[in-house]
């Protein structure tokens, strides 16, 4: 953990319905603040509000609301968001347009073609980000001397970044591009994403297109020789998309956050978490890297508190959020997966292996057609569950709250019109009576009508359990059966479905709710330890605390794997190593010296 003497330093995780914050004081002492995420009666943004109240109540100085804060007394920052998971999920990104190469306008639209569902009878189209198309007169092929195939007199040949030689089948036509890009600017589209075959090893086409279109006017430019320089055209292209639908939303919430400071927090140390569980400078923080940028920081937090290297015992993470429950594995090295899917899209982008189900504190409690429904809808922070004092539904907070497990008195009094008030456990009761009641009702109309269908027949072989009322009680612990269920499925997934015994794991429980449920989930998956820190409710604010900052550069390589290639693969390794140290962009990292740093080299 950097230190900065003499002054504050924050680490924040914004989440669906809560931000937490972990703040170490200038006299060294530590803190920890959650509030809610929007509360838009009372506050803007949730960090800048967390960050105000902290200050205001350690120095004793009086910081308005309606006033910049005074940054002078911050040493650094760092921040979790969930602004691009939402924006993607919600489809609430920045209109785009996609530039291609000719002929392959609907390449993205098909896809890979892949059904992760065999027999599903309604399998639909990949969803799409963009929402115009723009072909670009030019072609490269890779040039291969024994190829039969007809093919064109290339205009020139070019090397690539592998090494391997190119042709220029189809120069590029600018002075088209521009007539054609001028035309989606008229349309008020104002980010653009590149994707033009061959690039990721020769990019100098693409380069030229985002040249010209920034000249334009185009706000944001995605290049995807830029934004992941791999092979195969479709997943780069869905992730260059990614790129220019979501940061521009990641830099509208950046320049929102930074309004609230003196001097735009200039002068402070600002680090965003990425979905590789590293920090990067905030200028730096880009859409196609940032969509677990909130869970991140929980996987490092738990890593570096609860892993123990002498047992080597491997450990699950258990992150169960107001919104979501986060699940994750620990065995001494971050788990990682260079291509993910999430919410429709492919991205080719390194992240944590990060499963989540929409169970969580705020997910709202249904019964249908005689079942007890748990999410996936979300109470959210505003209006929040039942007991938050402002309309909400019923959610999984009011169950442990109506079978005492949450203890008002314990918990934050940051509720009602005010923000003074503690959990509403008459509202949660009142709520839960009535849905009781209709249960019951539900349940006697069926056995009822059973009884009158099986006329002269033995009562027992009515329904189970409808002989008899459901209690307020039963139907609460009924509705936490259900969300336990839900979330033991994806740790299943990380640990019985790839090979590994559940039972010998650490169950690490973090989260606003994880300690309501840790018990439980342990006990169903056979576990017989769990782990909870004394920050378990801010753990992943805390988390982005101990991360470490990363600055990362890749490129292609198509050598083969094998003796012969060995002392190149090493040179190419080298010359990567150098640019990471000597990268301008990474200026930041000087402040560490080589005992604090390392570079590991991955294949993909």
């Amino acid at each position: 953990m950097a230190e900065t003497r003499g002054k504050f330093d924050f680490a924040i995780d914004r989440g669906g319905t809560f931000t937490d914050v972990f703040a170490r004081l200038p006299d060294g002492r530590e803190r920890v603040l959650k509030l809610l995420s929007h509360d838009p009666q009372n506050y803007r943004d949730a960090p800048t509000e967390g960050i105000r109240r902290i200050l205001e109540q350690e120095t004793g100085l009086s910081f308005p609301r309606d006033q910049p804060l005074d940054s002078s007394l911050i040493g650094w920052i760092r921040m979790g968001t969930t602004v691009a998971t939402n924006a993607l999920l919600e489809r609430q990104g920045e209109r785009t347009a996609l530039l291609v190469t000719r002929g392959f306008k609907d390449l993205l639209h098909i896809g890979t073609q892949a059904r992760p569902n065999l027999f599903d009878l309604e399998v639909r189209m990949p969803e799409v980000l963009y929402e115009e198309v723009v072909e670009v007169d030019e072609r490269v092929v890779l040039r291969q001397d024994g190829c039969q195939l007809p093919r064109k007199e290339p205009k020139r040949i070019v090397t690539g970044s592998t090494g391997d030689s190119l042709e220029v089948w189809q120069e590029l036509d600018l002075q088209r591009v521009e007539r054609d890009l001028k035309a989606v600017l008229s349309r008020g589209i104002t980010s653009l994403a590149v994707l033009l075959l061959h690039s990721y090893i020769w990019p100098a086409h693409e380069k030229a297109v985002g040249s010209l279109a920034r000249k334009l006017g185009f706000t944001q430019v995605s290049l995807s020789s830029e934004v992941m320089p791999m092979i195969r055209a479709v997943p780069r292209g869905y992730t260059v998309c990614a790129d220019a639908y979501l940061t521009p939303k990641i830099h509208q919430y950046l320049n929102g956050f930074t309004r609230g400071f003196k001097g735009a927090l200039k002068d402070v140390d600002v680090l965003f978490m990425q979905s590789d569980g590293g920090l990067t400078p905030m200028e730096q923080f880009s859409g196609s890297r940032a969509i677990l940028s909130g869970p991140a920081g929980g996987v490092v937090g738990y890593a570096v508190t609860s892993y123990n290297s002498s047992e080597n015992k491997p450990v699950i993470g258990f992150d169960m959020g107001g919104t979501s429950t986060d699940v994750s594995r620990y065995a001494g090295q971050y788990e990682h997966v260079f291509e993910a899917t999430t919410a429709g899209v492919t991205l080719q982008a390194p992240q944590l292996d990060i499963n989540t189900v929409a169970a969580g504190g705020g997910s709202r409690l249904f019964f249908r057609s005689g079942m007890f429904v748990v999410g996936p809808e979300s109470a959210g922070a505003h209006p929040g569950p039942a007991c938050y004092r402002k309309g909400g539904p019923l959610t999984v907070t009011d169950a442990n709250l109506a079978l005492g497990r949450l203890l008002p008195d314990f918990f934050p009094h940051i509720f009602g019109p005010g923000e003074n008030e503690p959990l509403s456990t008459e509202e949660t009761m009142r709520q839960f009576q009535q849905l009781t009641h209709h249960i019951n009702h539900f349940l006697s109309t069926n056995q009822s009508q059973h009884n009158a269908n099986g006329a002269g027949q033995s009562n027992s072989d009515g329904p189970k359990g409808c002989e008899s009322e459901m209690s307020v009680e039963e139907v609460a612990m009924g509705f936490i059966k259900v969300a336990n269920e839900t979330m033991c499925r994806p740790i299943r997934a990380l640990t019985q479905a790839k090979g590994h015994d559940t039972s010998q794991h650490v169950l690490a429980c973090f989260g606003g709710a994880g300690g309501q449920h840790a018990c439980a989930i342990a006990r169903a998956l056979g576990m017989k330890t769990v782990f909870t820190h004394k920050y378990s409710g801010v753990l992943s604010a805390y988390g982005l605390a101990l991360a470490d900052v990363v600055e990362e550069v890749q490129e292609p390589c198509s050598l083969q794997y094998n003796e012969d290639s060995y002392s190149e693969l090493d040179h190419r390794i080298q010359e990567l190593t150098q640019r990471c140290h000597g990268n301008t962009a990474s200026a930041r990292l000087q402040q560490f010296s080589d005992q604090y740093s390392s570079v590991p080299a991955y294949a993909i």
